[in-house]
Parts: structure tokens; C-alpha cells; sequence
């Protein structure tokens, strides 16, 4: 068979994607096989399917679409040097090559090109220090205003997320930064001036009206005042509207003896300065912001790469059993998990465990249950002799609102079924004598200390098969918001009842991606198929 892969170029650079897999993922999210980073490509945004030596793209429903040598395209097999974009223009390009196909071409890329001039541009702002961007441009615009004016001394306050000015940073006309977090004047100008816009321009305040209104600014020694808004123009959607400017502070100058202001070049330089100050202070915040949001994002990704790892092999078989099972978290990390070990008598143990809310808090409290799980069950005394007990550690840590549901199971070697079920959805039970649902049990875990757990012991014929999903299955809606239903989980089971649990699996993680398509993924996506069959000797 032909080796099949995808040259990537986007925000990352340059690499090489194997397809290794009958359905590679491809989007924004962590969780997908192929990450592509990029505004314009969805988090699930498409797929590609190895069928023999055919290659077939497939759209998921992406908000910009998904072109194949420029056209637009829903499904698509793939030829050898076909050229792939996900989303608008000047995203990411992809080129699919199969090794028995001729050499490529090196393709002359502009967005590598843009990308350079990106880096060279953030490394220039990474020179100045990460942590002084912002007060960088601070220094340079203050510094600026002051020598156009012939001022003594000027400050910045720059407005918070409430819209009240907070102080930023204070300048003196020898370009030093002066001490402290406050300065040396009355705030009523520099509040009257950020609430009305309107500018105080080369103000006397020694006459009679301004020395009784601005007698504290006048004690510290200063007679003259320049005061500007900054502000900062955005741009509205109709042609005929008008722009918008967003106050984000204001420029404040002061003296004691009159500079330049008075004159039409002085006060124009000025208002120049000022407008081109809330551009540059706005950039830099933004940029400031990027760079934590970067650095949030890269520690998602080490938390998503660290839960995927806590998860168990996708597939895990012995001599009279067959498991796999996937989790596909909403987020960059999720609240549902999976797991399977051996016990010391022999037996096998499985569990599938949806934990309360979505994200990092989720997230923490899944590795806890994980693991206290795994110990209990590995004690003895069955299933709900397990769950109890890590219903009693969730408890004794009184975690506020959050609670579990898990479904816990033990399989013998001849086909004995021990399991209980914490209020999770109840597991498909499929046997040639028809099916049933996985209720006997118990409330969640995590809320009452009293609780108590039953369990059930089924006896197994080879060919039955457990299937066991979180609500993230049965609860996931359409574009039009309909959900998914227990039906179409059922009716994918008994499709594939004589198939291998691999493909029951991966017919309902298709189903679950077809009818969502166009549609947010709303919560964690998680399912365990446990297939009973003939001891091997």
C-alpha cells in the first residue's frame, strides 16, 4: 500500500502528517489527529478516510469550508499532489502525496513569508522584555508629549475593564520615570476630561474661577495643564455610518511655567501624538494579552497531552475478552474517561466515568477519581464495593457542586458479568437472547456520604457485548437540536452486533459526527465497548 501523507504549512510551520489511521481528524482542537492552527478552521473541521489506496476528504460541517485545488468540496477522493485548504484565503495550505506518486514541486508559500515577518516583529517586541511592552510605549509616547510641549512632568491612565482610570505610568522632563503608583495632582481633571472627551488645552488655572475649583492642583506648584483623551477609532460595518472612537485613557501634561501648547503647531502635534498614542498603547495591550493567552494555550495543550496519557490503550484484549474505547473531549481537556486493568484473581474490571462540568476544574477531578478508582477496584469485593469507597473519598473532600456518575463492571474468565451503575447512563447489554439496559446500582458519587450501591451478576454467552456511553452520546444534538437518542446508539450495536468491537465503535463515533455536523460539540463524547468471547486456550 502506498504511503500516504499531508504537507502541512500553517501558524507552526512546516511539517509532515502521516495518515496511519482508517479515519484521520483534522481541525483546531487538541484532541483532533491533525492540528491546524488558524482563525478561519473549525475545531472539528474535517476527515480523511483510507478505503484500500483510496484516500476520500471529507467536510464536517465547517463554518469557512474545505477546498480541494480551490473548489469548494463536501467529499472528495484525493489525488496525488492535490492542494488542500481549510477555511478563507490565506489560511493554512496542505498538499496530500502519496510515495508512489512523482516529486512535488517546492511550492513558493507568501504565508511562510508572512509568518516570517510576524516573527521577526513579535522578536523585536519580545526584545524589549515581555513584561515591558506595554510600559515601553507608555515611556515613548510621555516622553514624546512632553518635548513637543515643553512640559515638566506627564502621566498616562489608561481605563480598566469597569471603565475607571487607573494610573499607569509618570514621566519627568529628563525622561525619568518617577516613583510610585500615584502623582501629584488632583484627579478631577484628568476623570472630567476621560467622561466628557473633551481636551483641557494649555489651562492658566492661576486665574480667580480656576485657582477655587483646582486649588489642590495648584498647591503642589502647578499653574498650566494639558490634559487629552485618548481615544481610539473603530471602524462600523455600514459605509454611511459614522466612526466610534473608545476612550481608553488620557494624556496628561503639567507645569509651572507656560510651554508651547498656545500655538496651532504645538496643540495639532499634540492631538497627533494623542491619536496615534491610543493606537500604539492599544496594540501593546493587545499584544500583552496574546502573550499570556499563548502561554494559557500552551499549558492546555501539556494538560491535554497529560490526560490523554492517564487514559488506558484505546484497545485491550485477553483470552475471553475484547475492549476498546474512545474519549473526545468538547474542550482542550474534558470530564469523561474511560479504563480497564486487570485484577489479581484474573478477572477483568472496566468503567466508564462522567464527571460534572467541562474544562480544567472537570478535568482535575476526573485524574482524582481515576485514580482512586483504580486502587479500590484492585482491593476487592466487587463493583459497588469500589464505587462506594470512592464515593466516600469525593465526599471527605466536600468538593463544592461537583459530582460523578460512573458505570463499574468486573468480567471471569467464564463469562460471569459483576457490575453497578452510579447513576450513569444505563450500558446497552446486547446477548442473542435480546438486549437490555445496565440500571442496578445506586445515586451519584461525590454528594451523599450514606449512599449505597448495588450490584448485579450476569452470566455471559460468547458473542454478548456491553456498550457503555456518557451522555455526551445520547445527549449530542443536530444543527436543527435534535439529539442523538439511546435509539441510534442501539441501532448502531445491533448493526455491528457481529462485527468486532473496533468497528461497533467507530460506526457510532461516525454516526455521532454525522448527525452533529454543523453543530457545537457540547459535552464529552465517551464510549467502551466489552465484548464476551470464547476462551482461548
Amino acid at each position: 500500500m502506498p504511503e500516504a501523507r499531508l504537507e502541512v504549512i500553517d501558524a507552526v510551520g512546516r511539517r509532515t502528517e502521516a495518515i496511519v489511521k482508517d479515519v484521520l481528524t483534522i481541525g483546531r482542537r487538541t484532541g483532533n489527529d491533525v492540528v491546524v492552527a488558524a482563525a478561519g478552521v473549525s475545531r472539528d473541521h474535517a476527515e480523511i478516510h483510507r478505503q484500500g489506496d483510496r484516500y476520500v476528504l471529507r467536510d464536517r460541517g465547517s463554518r469557512f469550508g474545505t477546498f480541494v485545488n480551490n473548489e469548494r468540496i463536501t467529499e472528495r477522493e484525493l489525488r496525488h499532489g492535490d492542494a488542500i485548504r481549510f477555511g478563507d484565503a490565506g489560511g493554512p495550505q496542505v498538499v496530500f502525496s502519496l510515495s508512489t506518486g512523482p516529486a512535488l514541486p517546492d511550492r513558493p508559500s507568501t504565508i511562510v513569508g508572512d509568518f516570517h515577518q510576524v516573527a521577526v516583529l513579535l522578536e523585536g517586541l519580545r526584545a524589549l522584555g515581555s513584561g515591558r511592552v506595554l510600559d515601553e510605549v507608555l515611556a515613548l509616547v510621555i516622553d514624546s508629549a512632553i518635548e513637543v510641549s515643553g512640559a515638566e512632568r506627564g502621566f498616562i491612565m489608561l481605563a480598566d475593564a469597569r471603565g475607571a482610570l487607573e494610573f499607569k505610568l509618570a514621566r519627568s522632563r529628563d525622561k525619568i520615570t518617577l516613583p510610585g503608583r500615584t502623582f501629584d495632582t488632583s484627579r478631577k481633571i484628568p476623570e472630567e476630561v476621560f467622561a466628557t472627551g473633551d481636551p483641557w488645552v494649555d489651562v492658566d488655572l492661576t486665574g480667580k474661577e480656576m485657582s477655587l475649583e483646582h486649588g489642590g492642583t495648584i498647591a503642589f506648584g502647578i499653574r498650566h495643564v494639558f490634559c487629552v483623551p485618548l481615544r481610539l477609532m473603530r471602524y462600523v460595518d455600514r459605509a454611511d455610518a459614522q466612526l466610534e472612537p473608545k476612550r481608553i485613557g488620557v494624556l496628561y501634561l503639567d507645569g509651572r511655567e507656560k510651554g508651547t501648547l498656545l500655538s496651532s503647531s504645538g496643540r495639532a502635534a499634540l492631538e497627533t501624538l494623542a491619536a496615534e498614542a491610543a493606537v500604539a498603547i492599544e496594540n501593546a495591550r493587545l499584544y500583552r494579552e496574546s502573550e499570556a493567552n499563548a502561554r494559557l494555550e500552551q499549558e492546555m495543550r501539556i494538560a491535554a497531552a497529560i490526560q490523554k496519557a492517564l487514559l488506558p490503550p484505546p484497545r485491550w484484549s485477553g483470552p475471553w475478552f475484547e475492549m476498546v474505547g474512545s474519549s473526545v473531549p468538547c474542550r482542550a481537556i474534558g470530564g469523561d474517561f474511560f479504563d480497564y486493568l486487570e485484577l489479581p484473581n484474573g478477572d477483568c474490571a472496566f468503567a466508564v466515568v462522567d464527571v460534572s462540568g467541562k474544562g480544567a476544574p472537570a478535568a482535575l477531578l476526573t485524574a482524582v477519581i481515576q485514580g482512586v478508582l483504580s486502587s479500590h477496584v484492585t482491593i476487592g469485593g466487587g463493583p459497588a464495593a469500589a464505587i462506594a469507597r470512592v464515593n466516600q473519598v469525593l465526599v471527605r473532600r466536600a468538593i463544592e457542586s461537583r459530582f460523578a456518575t460512573m458505570f463499574c463492571g468486573t468480567l471471569s474468565r467464564d463469562g460471569r458479568l459483576t457490575c453497578t451503575n452510579a447513576g450513569h447512563n444505563p450500558p446497552f447489554l446486547v446477548q442473542k437472547s435480546g438486549v437490555r439496559r445496565l440500571e442496578t446500582g445506586g445515586t451519584i458519587v461525590g454528594l451523599f456520604g450514606q449512599a449505597r450501591y448495588e450490584e448485579e451478576a450476569i452470566q455471559l454467552e460468547p458473542g454478548d457485548f456491553v456498550v457503555a456511553f456518557s451522555d455526551g452520546v445520547s445527549d449530542a444534538t443536530s444543527a436543527t437540536g435534535e439529539e442523538f437518542g439511546d435509539e441510534r446508539i442501539l441501532c448502531c450495536a445491533q448493526k455491528n452486533r457481529s462485527g468486532t468491537p473496533e468497528q461497533l465503535l467507530e460506526c457510532l463515533l461516525t454516526a455521532v459526527r454525522e448527525f452533529c455536523a454543523g453543530a457545537v460539540q457540547g459535552d464529552d463524547v465517551t464510549v467502551l465497548v466489552m465484548r464476551y468471547t470464547e476462551v482461548k486456550v
